[in-house]
Formats: structure tokens, sequence, C-alpha cells
């Protein structure tokens, strides 16, 4: 059965998952980078970047999991760039964070009020532009996932939306170390037992405390 997952969600201590002042320069608000210490020595990180090298072990696998068996991926409008209200047309067109050829290898939904026809990127990532809410945008994901499972990579108001409606199967949080402070809080006011989740696993990796938060099956 295909499943709607967030894997490998960074947050802070404090339970921060991005940090204040999100822009260009600080696309994970100001601090907010630190949460990924985790996750930029791994193979996984290095191999999405053209490197051939890297470090092994509990991140590693925690990492390389979260694209393993993924159909589509959808995003929030922040997660895709920090450009806010009309999408801009020619030289100033906005076409993500990644440059020419983005890491998803899948159709993406981002979701927006403003809508803007669908952009093709190198390496068969297609982002898809949705004006018509998380519903509409995950009933096209799972359409073009197929069997495979859909991914929601956030960020932070993204998965509590999903998560506030019960759509999230599988929440996958790596804990990090790290104090933001202030910022973009992932569970606060959120009654998770309540919607339905349960903490099925917890795992120690090298720089982070991998967590899985599941929807149970009753």
């Amino acid at each position: 059965m295909s499943l709607v997952r967030v894997h490998s969600f960074s947050l802070s201590i404090d339970g921060f998952g991005a940090g204040p002042n999100q822009n260009l320069e600080n696309p994970i608000g100001a601090g907010g980078l630190k949460m990924f210490d985790w996750v930029f020595p791994t193979r996984t990180w290095q191999q999405m970047h053209g490197e051939d090298d890297g470090e092994t072990g509990v991140d590693d696998n925690v990492a390389a999991v979260g694209f393993q068996n993924i159909g589509a991926f959808i995003l929030g409008r922040k997660m895709f760039g920090p450009v806010r209200g009309p999408w801009p047309e020619g030289p100033d067109e906005w076409k993500g964070w990644w440059g020419d050829e983005p890491p998803y290898h899948t159709p993406v939904y981002v979701l927006t009020h403003h809508p803007r026809a669908s952009l093709e990127m190198k390496g068969g990532t297609t982002f898809h532009f949705v004006t018509d809410g998380i519903h509409s945008a995950l009933a096209q994901a799972k359409q073009a996932a197929g069997e495979k499972d859909v991914r929601v990579g956030g960020g932070v108001s993204t998965i509590r939306q999903y998560l506030s409606a019960g759509l999230i199967d599988e929440l996958n949080l790596a804990i990090v170390p790290v104090l933001l402070g202030e910022g973009e809080h992932l569970l606060g006011g959120l009654n998770l037992p309540k919607l339905g989740y349960e903490c099925s696993e917890r795992i120690e990796g090298e720089r982070a405390m991998h967590v899985r938060i599941r929807k149970r099956r009753d």
C-alpha cells in the first residue's frame, strides 16, 4: 500500500522546523541551516550533489530511505523559493533552489495561490503548481505516484496542514542538538494523539535522533 510520508524533516530541540526571517540568503531562516549538519556529511547527500564520498552509518541510512519508493513530492511555496505574490516571468523567473537538475526526479506538486505553467527540469523533475489546496495536490500526487509513496517535503506550514487533516501516514523527524529560539514551530498546538498518531520508533544517529510517528491503523 502506498503511503503519504514526511521523511528526514530536520527539527531543532525546541521544536522549530525553520528559523525566522527566511529569504534568499537564509532559505531556512536565520540559523536554520544548522539543523542540516546531520545530513550534509552523508554519502546520500554528497552523491546527490555529484560527489563520490561521504559518511555512511545511521544518518546516511535514514537519508537514503527518504528517497526510496517515492513516486511524487508535495512542497509548499516557501520550500520551492523565496518569491511572493505573482510569479515573475522572463529573466527573473524563479526555478527553485536547486539549479537545472533538482534532486527529486519525480513530479513535484507545489502549493501556491498564484497560477503558473508546469516547469520541466533535467533529471525527471517536473514542478506542477497547484492553486486549489492540499487535497487537490495530494490527489494529483497520488495519481502520479501510482503504487509508490508520496513524500511531503515541507515546509512547516505545509506539513502542519496535512497533519491537521490526518492525511500523513508517517512523519519521520531528524531531531538535531540545536536551539533556534524562534521561527516556525512544527507541532505547537497540534494534538497528535487525538489526530490518531503515535510514536513507533526512535533511532540514535551520529548527529541526530530519528523519530518515526505513524498514523494508527484501527
